[in-house]
């Protein structure tokens, strides 16, 4: 495990990226995207696994222009999700989506690397992983729990590389009426594939977390796992 920095396209300085390496290379490259909390334990965990899997691991700090380096505990209190809230309602997601895509390129420049990325992200991550589907080369993409997409359908034709959605049925974040407004908005989408864990909650795929399902979770990072090698190589 180690740290990468990227300059921003925009030219306004550099973001540490953390990076982790398989064991085998030449690899495909998998983007993670963070949740609201940061680049904390739960983002370097799932970044330890995709390498595992055999995929080199970047996961760029989104929050850099706010606050480097954020690394937040959503178990700890309500104090931490007062600070992630705060730092999720400062974020431009266009800017986030523009160091997205920096990162993307240099993943597939990095020395390892097949040329092949694909995007994953969580909640917030989630949503930022349809945008990098509407506004990225990326080979493919992997929503978990995204939040918001409800609002975003209009922008599903410009998709045409595979993206994967996971949906918690019982999400507080995208209540019954968002998860319908999305599974209609993407039936019969070719390059859309989406999903719903039936009586699990939004982080249903954190391990460890309050909300943690180990069969959800198994079912749906099993499906990820065949959909990174498809794609990926």
């Amino acid at each position: 495990m180690s740290s990468l920095s990227i300059q921003a396209t925009d030219g306004t300085g550099r973001f540490d990226t953390l990076l982790v390496r398989p064991k085998s290379e030449p690899a495909g490259c998998v983007v993670l995207i963070q949740e609201i909390f940061g680049v904390n334990a739960a983002m370097r965990a799932l970044s330890e696994w995709v390498a595992d899997m055999g995929f080199i691991a970047l996961c760029p700090d989104l929050f850099w222009r706010q606050e480097p380096n954020v690394d937040l505990d959503p178990d700890a209190g309500q104090a931490q999700w007062e600070r992630a809230f705060a730092l999720m309602n400062g974020f431009d997601q266009m800017k986030g989506l523009e160091d997205l895509a920096a990162t993307i390129a240099a993943a597939r420049a990095l020395p390892g690397s097949n040329g092949k990325v694909g995007t994953m992200g969580f909640c917030l991550g989630g949503r930022m992983a349809w945008r990098t589907a509407v506004g990225t080369d990326a080979e493919c993409h992997v929503s978990y729990y995204g939040v918001g997409i409800e609002g975003m359908l209009e922008d599903a034709p410009k998709i045409q590389r595979p993206l994967l959605m996971h949906i918690a049925e019982r999400d507080k974040f995208v209540p019954p009426e968002a998860q319908s407004a999305i599974l209609a908005g993407v039936k019969g989408h070719k390059h859309i594939t989406a999903h719903v864990y039936p009586g699990v909650d939004h982080a249903f795929a954190r391990m460890g977390g309050h909300a943690w399902d180990a069969r959800a979770a198994t079912i749906a990072n099993g499906r990820t796992a065949e959909f990174l090698v498809k794609h990926l190589g």
